[in-house]
């Protein structure tokens, strides 16, 4: 009996090879001003090329903001220009021609942006590191640290919304061929879904429909430019932890029924980073239930996220109908071949360059 692992999913027209994806990570390695701002480097190309030579099915490109000021740092990717197309254009033709399904992520970062990179120590960036003043749904920072944001007006969302939709253009125009809209982790979408972090009273902020509102909002724009035939995803923070006053289970499955109805195909299932008193239990797929629970509930295909690390483990989940596929993040980073063991393990097969076909 062949693994699930290994299996090929088609979602529309696309057909990726296996259930062992790349999650998006951002690499903070980009340019933070000046012509190449945002624009992939040979960084970004090594480091996705080594996971698709790894036999990885489908790779998701880091969070691209949509905007300058969309960014979480200075030094994330960008999709809002023409420049940096061409660059995304050169890693996404290297990953179809080895094999692995080209994705790619777009996101705003809202109140969480204008920060350090990690290894810098997080926390917001000085004016001279070329900082810059978060939006939000309301003028409520993340943390003591974080700046406090300018809530946004309906202009400027509706704003937000187009520059979505011109994001999803470039994209498609740079050879992608799985759109990914990030809803999670306390971002700008994330942070109109959950009421910790949105105390609006206009159309876009206190109800249920009011919160979810920018959300499907973009979905539809992104939707409306981005081909039929191609496949859309959307990650979510399935909670964030925080009890009823914040974004919980059950909002996630009512909004994932709505997503589909909107012409998403999977639901990316994630949870927590919107701030707060949160207790998040980590433990090796602790996340996995949510993920479950959506595609029980509502028949939307989902992929699980976080800390699978155990071959055998990404198979159990696959294996008893909890989750589509399995996203792999910082395990990755330290395993970029992690698929092509994991079917040494378990008996099954990725695709491997003519190059290393004779080392496997």
């Amino acid at each position: 009996m062949s693994a699930a692992l290994f299996a090929p999913f088609t979602l529309r027209s696309v057909t990726i090879p296996n259930r062992v994806w790349m999650s998006p990570m951002d690499q903070y390695s980009a340019e933070p001003t000046g012509p190449n701002a945002g624009v992939a480097t040979d960084w970004h190309f090594a480091h996705y090329a080594a996971r698709a030579t790894g036999g990885t099915g489908l790779i998701m490109i880091e969070a691209n903001a949509v905007a300058p000021e969309g960014r979480i740092s200075p030094y994330d990717l960008g999709i809002w220009n023409d420049t940096q197309v061409a660059a995304l254009r050169r890693i996404s033709g290297f990953l179809k021609e080895h094999g692995t399904v080209p994705g790619i992520q777009i996101g705003h970062s809202g109140r969480k942006g204008a920060t350090r990179r990690p290894w810098r120590g997080r926390g917001p960036v000085e004016a001279h590191e070329h900082s810059w003043q978060p939006v939000a749904p309301s003028p409520v920072p993340f943390d003591e640290s974080h700046q406090v944001p300018a809530e946004l007006g309906v202009e400027q969302i509706q704003e937000i919304v187009g520059l979505f939709a011109a994001a999803a253009r470039r994209a498609l125009d740079a050879g992608f061929q799985v759109l990914e809209v990030h809803g999670a982790h306390g971002y700008l979408i994330g942070e109109f879904l959950s009421p910790h972090s949105n105390r609006r009273t206009d159309a876009y902020g206190g109800s249920f429909e009011n919160r979810t509102r920018l959300a499907l909002e973009v979905v539809d724009a992104v939707r409306a430019v981005w081909p039929e035939e191609l496949p859309l995803f959307f990650r979510i923070s399935a909670t964030d932890w925080l009890g009823e006053d914040g974004w919980t289970p059950d909002d996630t499955i009512r909004f994932a029924a709505l997503l589909r109805e909107h012409g998403v195909d999977l639901l990316d299932v994630s949870s927590g980073g919107n701030g707060g008193p949160a207790k998040i239990p980590t433990e090796p797929g602790y996340q996995v239930p949510f993920a479950a629970r959506v595609r029980a509930e509502t028949g939307l295909p989902t992929a699980a996220v976080g800390l699978i690390t155990d071959p055998r483990h990404a198979e159990k989940i696959l294996a008893n109908g909890e989750a589509d596929a399995v996203l792999l993040g910082r395990e990755l980073l330290r395993d970029a071949s992690w698929a092509r063991r994991a079917a040494r393990e378990l008996g099954g097969e990725v695709a491997a360059p003519d190059q290393y076909r004779w080392a496997i």
